[in-house]
């Protein structure tokens, strides 16, 4: 079923994503070479607390077994694609971290993702963090009443792969509202069905999750993280947006 937004419901989707963007952008702040990812992910919490906020993650139940998820924030190194879990290791000069934060404000979430560089990536890294973004907004061109999510789908597919990377195919983007993962998926690759037709008030989280060389995934052995299965890099990019008469307005960037 999916959840058309009232406008009061809008409004505290747009305070759940304002907090989304700030926590961010105090990751972005605080990411230097010598940092742990635990260190990382207590700073981002700390700041959704006292924003009055909650961590959407932080015990969301997992698959095939898995703990309950036990961080703030999903943090990937490299070529983790998404659900890395903070802890001990630490940030070195060259590599790229996709930060994915949800946050609930009054029983509504917000969710983004970023691909953040710590000091100076090699030029590939530098392209594939762009192409991801850039995605990301060619998706989001499509996401009009009318058209249908297979056409947000396409939208992104397209981008990535006329420049020589992969999508994931496993996961998607979501519906989200008082759930955090809500109806309709919204895959980054075309389907055979076509998808449901887009409406005013529909509020959808696009998230791109795109590799630098083949498709393939691994789960790792903790049931949460998954990696590129050739070692490639990969990145992420997210906003959670809202539907309008105009097209989509973006809620998580300041």
């Amino acid at each position: 079923m999916i959840n058309i937004k009232s406008k009061n419901e809008i409004e505290l989707m747009k305070a759940a994503g304002k907090i989304v963007a700030g926590a961010l952008e105090t990751a972005k702040e605080n990411i230097i070479a010598g940092i742990s990812t635990f260190s990382l992910d207590r700073i981002v919490e700390k700041y959704i607390i006292k924003n009055g906020a909650s961590a959407s993650f932080r015990g969301q139940k997992g698959f095939r077994g898995a703990i309950d998820f036990p961080a703030c924030c999903c943090m990937s190194v490299n070529d983790e694609i998404i659900h890395g879990i903070p802890g001990d290791r630490v940030l070195k000069d060259g590599d790229i971290v996709s930060i994915d934060v949800g946050a609930c404000y009054k029983g509504f979430h917000g969710d983004a993702a970023r691909t953040f560089k710590v000091g100076r990536v090699s030029d590939e890294a530098e392209r594939l963090i762009k192409v991801t973004e850039e995605s990301f907004f060619k998706g989001i061109e499509k996401a009009v009443p009318g058209n249908r999510i297979n056409d947000i789908s396409g939208a992104i597919q397209d981008c990535v792969e006329m420049n020589g990377f992969s999508v994931i195919k496993d996961f998607t983007g979501h519906g989200i509202g008082t759930e955090l993962h809500e109806d309709p998926a919204v895959p980054n690759y075309r389907t055979r069905f076509r998808g449901v037709r887009i409406q005013q008030g529909m509020a959808l989280a696009i998230e791109p999750m795109v590799n630098y060389g083949g498709e393939e995934i691994v789960l790792l052995d903790n049931k949460w993280t998954v990696v590129t299965a050739d070692g490639s890099l990969s990145a992420h990019y997210e906003n959670t947006v809202i539907v309008t008469n105009n097209g989509a307005e973006i809620l998580t960037m300041l």
